[in-house]
């Protein structure tokens, strides 16, 4: 069998600011739904999907910075909770977090499915940069959207660097979408020849002249890594998912077996005309 994971969060962000959604209110859960459906209909049979029911985790505690749900639209804030009962309504396994992020949960049941000899590929379903550090074995990243499924080799394509060092190189480069910089003069391509060539921050000599990889800035490099080497851990461990979660105990629990009774109601509420129909249909075929 094959597990997908799917990040809502990413999911619902992407619809509610979608150029064609015209229902602010509701618009990103019927999206979000549909889109299920898709990923039902195409032959996913164990699926799970992590929301941030609390933007804000124990991350904000380490930095300040750290992303928060202040300025989010509240029309689309007001959707997390909907959604969640939604996709459960649908007969979806819902992993909502709280004091840890969706990455997180997705990582973790990530490494519980990779582990079940039943399971032949993992496909973490998102964009996000941070579940590249996933990557590897029976676990592959998928951004539906692009439709470009990422092995270790498309990792390293993309960023320069093995899935390990994904975390060391957000470090040192920063992420806006999350809010943390990084470290200054500090690029994605200086990062990725770096780590590269060291793998994490710790093996990286201190001084640049020592460095065995063709960077502009050496120097200059060095010594900011030098001066600021424990915010460069901060933010690394900022951007490492917490895979040794507890999110769900056995890929059984993601197995999707049809609608609950109460997903009519649902669906018509978020203004999801069909929703039912094709939820249905499908699990009468799978019958």
């Amino acid at each position: 069998m094959n597990v997908h994971l799917v990040d809502g969060t990413y999911e619902l962000f992407r619809y509610h600011f979608a150029p064609n959604n015209r229902d602010p209110d509701r618009g990103a859960v019927r999206g979000v739904l549909g889109s299920l459906l898709m990923l039902l209909e195409g032959g996913a049979t164990h699926v799970a999907i992590a929301t941030d029911h609390v933007i804000e985790s124990f991350r904000n505690d380490l930095w300040a910075g750290y992303k928060t749900s202040a300025g989010m639209p509240p029309e689309l804030l007001g959707q997390f909770n909907l959604l969640e009962d939604a996709l459960a309504a649908m007969g979806c396994c819902v992993m909502a977090l709280v004091e840890l992020v969706a990455d997180d949960a997705l990582a973790a049941a990530a490494r519980v499915a990779a582990a079940d000899d039943r399971v032949e590929q993992v496909v973490i379903c998102t964009p996000d940069k941070d579940l590249g550090q996933c990557v590897g074995g029976k676990v592959v990243q998928w951004d539906r959207r692009q439709d470009v499924i990422y092995g270790v080799e498309g990792v390293r394509a993309k960023f320069g660097v093995d899935p390990a060092s994904i975390p060391d190189w957000l470090g040192l480069v920063g992420d806006s979408a999350d809010g943390f910089p990084g470290l200054p003069g500090w690029g994605a391509k200086s990062a990725a020849s770096v780590l590269a060539r060291y793998g994490h921050l710790e093996q990286i000599p201190p001084a640049g002249d020592d460095w065995q990889v063709d960077v502009r800035n050496k120097g200059r490099l060095a010594s900011t890594l030098r001066e600021q080497f424990e915010l460069a851990l901060l933010f690394r461990r900022i951007a490492t998912v917490e895979s040794g979660a507890e999110v769900i105990g056995s890929v059984d629990e993601l197995r999707w077996a049809g609608p609950l009774d109460g997903f009519g109601s649902v669906a018509e509420a978020v203004g999801g005309t069909g929703l039912l129909a094709r939820a249905d249909k499908l699990a009468a075929a799978r019958a």
